[in-house]
């Protein structure tokens, strides 16, 4: 599940050596013996956008909200959905065509397969698997700013979904299913029809409007009032803790975690991992051997808390943004993370991710790492791919 809101450019440019690392890696599986597995693959791309009443009247001519449907048109052949939403619609069309120059992209099926040694056998012309993953991945910034990654990722594998049916089901029995989601946002996966009715019409969860002081319309920061509780901050600003809450406005939590723990992984014996490349700080430390999960930095360091007032780094101010004020009425929280460029300027800040970090740690077991939480604010996500595929290795050979 790949974010494709318009904050999302650069970070989705960023993926591309770590996609080829993760295919090195997959490539690269041994079992207890140390000989190669020779995996059989099929991974499958989709947005975090699922539709929402609020972003209709902004969408773009003729798109159409995946809602964990695959991504089967590679970026090349649809620089449109590269220019985003609004009366000065920013362009990010390098973040397609700097990794993706031709259309690569699988003959008959909706993912990409492989399989034998190297991924010979496969479903892409030419062998061009990465290719064809550079192609597919970059989902856009045309997309829903009400982001909804559970709710993509829970439609992406329903059983009954066309492209989990036939003769080739992207859903296998037995197989392994790992889990990638790369949001700069709150998950918002609405609750219809109720949950529509308190961004529309219901002001319950909206922030006020510090040029009116009313409130005046739903933000982002409706997705966080109705989805978690924080309790009371501190004199700094700063929250004990962060959890869930279900208030009839988001899908309650455990109707994604009922669904990867009690389905999948009791009913069903299926290994399930997932990556979340999402607002907490950079990860300082991995561990050296498989699953190579974080040990230091990352959700250890992460604080829940309201903007700060002051330029970044003594405040969280970035270059054209008012006061605290306006960016709590933006998101309703204070960042997890802020990326900087490298070159002196800020790719952006990003949302704590409560209702996803909980489903992604509801995954681990006291002797088995099932979830890694990786920073999105990083400029290369390596390490956060190198972690998935330590998961994927170490699941073959927990040795």
């Amino acid at each position: 599940m790949i974010d494709n809101s318009g904050t999302m450019g650069e970070e989705q440019l960023a993926l591309g050596p770590a996609l080829s690392q993760l295919l090195d890696q997959l490539h690269g599986l041994t079992d207890k013996d140390g000989a190669p597995v020779h995996a059989d693959v099929n991974i499958m791309v989709t947005s975090t956008d699922v539709g929402h009443p609020l972003c209709e009247p902004f969408a773009p001519d003729g798109y159409v909200p995946l809602a964990g449907a695959p991504q089967q048109t590679p970026c090349i052949d649809r620089l449109e959905d590269f220019t985003g939403l609004g009366a000065d619609p920013l362009m990010f069309q390098q973040a397609c065509t700097d990794i993706c120059p031709f259309p690569v992209g699988p003959a008959n099926d909706p993912y990409i397969h492989f399989e034998g040694p190297q991924g010979s056998t496969t479903n892409i012309p030419g062998n061009e698997v990465e290719a064809a993953l550079h192609c597919l991945a970059p989902q856009g910034i045309n997309g829903c700013g009400y982001e909804s990654p559970l709710e993509a990722m829970l439609q992406a594998i329903n059983p009954e979904a066309s492209w989990n049916q036939g003769n080739s089901p992207f859903l296998r029995d037995g197989a392994m299913l790992a889990v990638v989601v790369m949001t700069d946002e709150a998950d918002c996966s609405v609750l219809p029809p109720e949950g529509y009715a308190l961004f529309v019409d219901q002001d319950t969860y909206w922030e006020v409007n510090p040029d009116t002081n009313t409130k005046t319309q739903a933000t982002s920061a409706v997705c966080w009032n109705a989805g978690v509780d924080c309790g009371m901050p501190d004199m700094d600003g700063t929250f004990p803790d962060c959890v869930s809450l279900d208030t009839g406005a988001l899908h309650p939590v455990n109707r994604y975690r009922a669904y990867l723990e009690d389905e999948l992984i009791e009913h069903q014996n299926k290994n399930v991992v997932m990556l979340g490349i999402v607002g907490v700080p950079p990860v300082t430390a991995h561990n050296p051997r498989p699953p190579f999960e974080p040990t230091a930095g990352g959700v250890a360091d992460l604080l829940y808390r309201e903007w700060k007032d002051g330029p970044y780094p003594s405040g969280d101010m970035l270059p054209g943004d008012l006061d605290p004020a306006h960016k709590q009425f933006q998101f309703g929280i204070g960042p997890g993370c802020t990326s900087e460029d490298g070159m002196g300027g800020f790719r952006g800040q990003a949302i704590p991710p409560v209702r996803l970090r909980e489903v992604c740690e509801g995954l681990d077991e006291p002797d088995r790492v099932r979830c890694c939480l990786e920073s999105i604010c990083d400029n290369d996500y390596s390490a956060a791919f190198t972690c998935l595929g330590g998961m994927i290795q170490w699941s073959i050979d927990p040795s």
